[in-house]
């Protein structure tokens, strides 16, 4: 080894620690690679705010949306690994997209996962005139229905289309995707029945549940939402093991020192068990995790191998 390179080594090995007492000591960007005002926006903006009083510096939200998170969370993929540059991703950044397209990343290599910040369980609503209240009536009804049950989704490959297509799998079901380009126009076909079956994140669907023009059928999620007892989940109705959770969480660029990641998901834990975060947190449906980044870096990697398997299945593509 030449000198010069040997001793560019040993001087990044020295700053390193230097780095860690210090940091943070300027503002963070947290990359959010998704438009504002979506769910992932939200838990951002909340966990920032909290984050910004742990730390004593400025977490700045930037929006960087485009391919479904791809576009957002590469920047952080080739980023100076020095802790002032994160993203809240999410799974189809991480565990869906990698299977329906080329992604100029690979999280295992180029990503540091820091901590998982919440899950956000999918609920299965169907139009309150279809007359179908519970899982078992949903599926005698598709299966009745000649030519099949539409079901719509936010975009193909969405988790909103994913977690319809693990259900139509799971239960034996002959159904039709009608691809939407977000959860406006598929509400807007979903309440007057056009078509019949929608997966999509619980604080979107509340208010029509609530008025009466939409029947909830199903929580996605292992445990039931607390703003609705009664909704049982999916699994509890006679499909075991079934999951269909989105979910949210911090990465930095891959090489980050070790302290400097502990900080921020030391930050980021004390802002989760903050009383104002987790109210806000617990009132959009999501469930608080905390997982740090081994365990995080366990779950994405057994995510990946879930979705792939319903990609495949579904036949999905972004290509």
């Amino acid at each position: 080894m030449r000198l010069p390179a040997a001793l560019a080594i040993v001087a990044a090995l020295v700053a390193q620690p230097a780095l860690a007492q210090k940091f943070p000591d300027h503002q963070i960007r947290l990359i959010v690679p998704f438009p504002p005002g979506g769910p992932t926006d939200i838990v951002a903006r909340v966990l920032a705010q909290a984050m910004t009083e742990s730390l004593g510096q400025t977490v700045l939200i930037d929006n960087r949306a485009g391919a479904g998170g791809v576009n957002g969370t590469d920047i952080v993929a080739k980023a100076a690994p020095d802790g002032y540059t994160l993203a809240l991703t999410s799974a189809g950044a991480l565990a869906i997209a990698p299977s329906l397209q080329k992604v100029p990343y690979d999280w295992r290599r180029d990503l540091k996962p820091v901590i998982l910040v919440v899950k956000a369980p999918e609920m299965m609503v169907a139009p309150a005139s279809l007359g179908v209240s519970n899982v078992p009536e949903f599926i005698a009804a598709a299966k009745a229905k000649k030519g099949g049950f539409n079901f719509g989704s936010t975009g193909t490959g969405s988790m909103s289309h994913l977690s319809a297509e693990m259900f139509r799998s799971t239960a034996g079901l002959e159904m039709t995707h009608v691809a939407y380009s977000g959860a406006a126009p598929a509400l807007n076909d979903l309440l007057p029945g056009r078509v019949q079956m929608l997966f999509l994140d619980i604080q979107v669907l509340r208010p029509h549940i609530a008025s009466g023009a939409l029947k909830a059928i199903g929580v996605g999620g292992t445990t039931r939402f607390p703003q609705l007892p009664d909704v049982p989940t999916i699994a509890e109705q006679g499909l075991p093991g079934f999951e269909a959770a989105n979910w949210y969480g911090v990465v930095a660029p891959a090489a980050t020192p070790a302290d400097v990641v502990e900080k921020l998901r030391a930050a980021a834990a004390g802002a989760l068990s903050a009383g104002p975060a987790r109210e806000s947190l617990n009132n959009l449906g999501a469930t608080i995790m905390g997982d740090g980044p081994d365990d995080f870096a366990r779950y994405i990697a057994s995510e990946s191998a879930k979705w792939a398997e319903v990609v495949k299945a579904s036949g999905a593509t972004m290509e």
